[in-house]
């Protein structure tokens, strides 16, 4: 073994599946530090599975340049790398402030005001103009990611009057968060319906809605991607308190969510967030969709080459939480080592998945000749209350026994084969202990699969038929050393008897 399991981690008597494959995903923002195709081949190398463009920065011709570079540099390395668009949203800022900033001090008070500009330090202005509208007295208003606490005290017609009660410096431009406000703002801009259909001209593989309030949003921005003909997935980013109040629609209507903490943490108390993001990611196993994690996960290491103890515990707790993946922001796009740091989160995840799955394995060895052994062996996670969109409940039982027998065989692999990609979701959410190769044809299924926790996404011959695609997947493995003679192999495939799911489960010794 190496990395990290070297440095105290032990895997004695682990079985075969538990191999050093690291299973949680990776998902990286491309930056000024990250642009250029070394760096990001760096980043690849390091174990990057999704880039992440962020559309509030940079024009659609940089992110154009950017996303090439990325696909030429995954065809170079041969893996398949999906590209995330994140739109902006309606992110509510500060206009220009007298001189860049103004320090607010605690009791004291400011006004905002209609308008584009200040000429006065104690008046603000905003990206949203009906702001003095939609304010009452008595809401909350807070600035510079919740350093600066502000309370409505008092309206008039074209003017909002606020009580400081948390001080500080606030800046031209720094973000202003509106806890319980329920505003009018659409969900998306018009730069984010440029964006979005951008993305799906572009072929991007997943497209992030920011600042979610409703489920009609992401059907919204769903219907405005395959209109355009792409294949891309809906992402909804859970980042207000409105999102909290329908968590369960927007969940169900979205492809995949991520648990937005930055400005998540300012719209709810943030001593709730720990336990609202282990609710966020239970409902997405519940629904079986992906979740992604965000927002300061390893933030000193923008500047510094180790993370703090706090920061790796909490990518070890989003992983055992059920994440699937976790995403670096400005770790990477403006840090100092973005490559070292993508290393970190992978030695953090291999470690946690390593122990985590050699404890879930010695408790289903325990119950082994049990009544309860049925029903255990080889899923770590609760069965889904929904099945996502596409699945047959044939497939979702055919992957649940063959999960079975995959850990009563040791398996070295399981094998998935998918059109949609539907099928590697249902075994990657139950986090059987034996990796996952996902196989298709598609392209764009490939780079999807690269979200799913534990599936490695690999091409599959068009029109290939059982045999043809075990010898694919044989073959593959020997070479890469994930496989050797003698070892067995599970895959799940459908065959032609009409049932509308993947029915077949075969056992391939090689």
């Amino acid at each position: 073994m190496t990395g990290s399991l070297q440095q105290g981690v032990s895997t004695s008597g682990l079985p075969g599946a538990l191999s050093n494959v690291v299973r949680t995903k990776i998902v990286a923002t491309i930056g000024p530090a990250s642009r250029d195709e070394a760096a990001i081949r760096g980043l690849v190398e390091g174990g990057v599975d999704v880039f992440r463009l962020n559309m509030a920065h940079g024009s659609i011709a940089e992110h154009q340049e950017t996303l090439g570079r990325i696909r030429a540099v995954a065809d170079k390395v041969g893996r398949q790398i999906g590209v995330l668009v994140d739109l902006a949203g309606p992110k509510i800022r500060l206009g220009e402030l007298p001189g860049g900033a103004v320090e607010c001090v605690e009791g004291g008070e400011v006004t905002f005001v209609r308008g584009s500009e200040s000429d006065r330090p104690d008046r603000f202005v905003t990206t949203y103009p009906p702001l003095v509208d939609e304010l009452a007295v008595g809401d909350s208003v807070m600035l510079a990611d919740g350093t600066i606490s502000l309370v409505v005290a008092e309206r008039a017609p074209d003017e909002v009057r606020c009580r400081v009660v948390q001080g500080g410096l606030v800046r031209s431009r720094q973000g202003v968060n509106l806890p319980g406000v329920k505003l009018s703002v659409a969900a998306m801009s018009q730069a984010d319906w440029q964006h979005a259909e951008w993305a799906a001209d572009a072929e991007a593989d997943f497209v992030s809605l920011s600042f979610v309030r409703s489920a009609v949003e992401v059907n919204l921005l769903k219907e405005l991607l395959r209109t355009r003909g792409s294949a891309a997935r809906v992402v909804a980013k859970i980042e207000k308190r409105e999102a909290l109040e329908n968590l369960d629609a927007i969940i169900e209507a979205a492809d995949a969510v991520m648990v937005a903490r930055g400005d998540l943490g300012v719209e709810i108390d943030v001593a709730s967030m720990p336990m609202v993001q282990k609710q966020i990611i239970r409902t997405c196993l519940q629904f079986q969709k992906p979740v992604i994690v965000a927002t300061q996960m390893l933030d000193s290491m923008q500047h510094s080459r180790r993370p703090t103890r706090a920061e790796t515990t909490d990518v070890a707790n989003a992983i055992l939480d059920g994440a699937d993946a976790c995403m670096l922001s400005g770790e990477t796009a403006i840090g100092e080592h973005p490559r070292q740091v993508v290393e970190m989160m992978r030695r953090i995840a291999l470690a946690t998945e390593q122990q985590y799955l050699q404890s879930r394995w010695q408790f289903l060895e325990a119950l082994r000749g049990s009544s309860r052994a049925d029903s255990a062996v080889g899923e770590f996670l609760p069965r889904p209350e929904h099945l996502v969109a596409g699945l047959h409940p044939i497939t979702q039982a055919v992957v649940d026994g063959a999960s079975r027998i995959a850990a009563v065989l040791d398996a070295r692999l399981f094998v998935v084969a998918s059109k949609s990609g539907v099928t590697a979701i249902a075994r990657s959410k139950r986090r059987g202990a034996v990796p996952t190769i996902g196989l298709s044809d598609d392209v764009h299924t490939l780079r999807q699969m690269a979200l799913y926790w534990g599936v490695t996404p690999l091409a599959a011959p068009a029109g290939a038929d059982v045999n043809q695609l075990l010898e694919h997947v044989c073959e593959w493995g020997l070479r890469q050393g994930r496989l050797e003679r003698g070892d067995r192999i599970l895959l799940v495939a459908g065959i032609g008897f009409g049932t509308g799911g993947h029915n077949m489960a075969l056992v391939h010794e090689v």
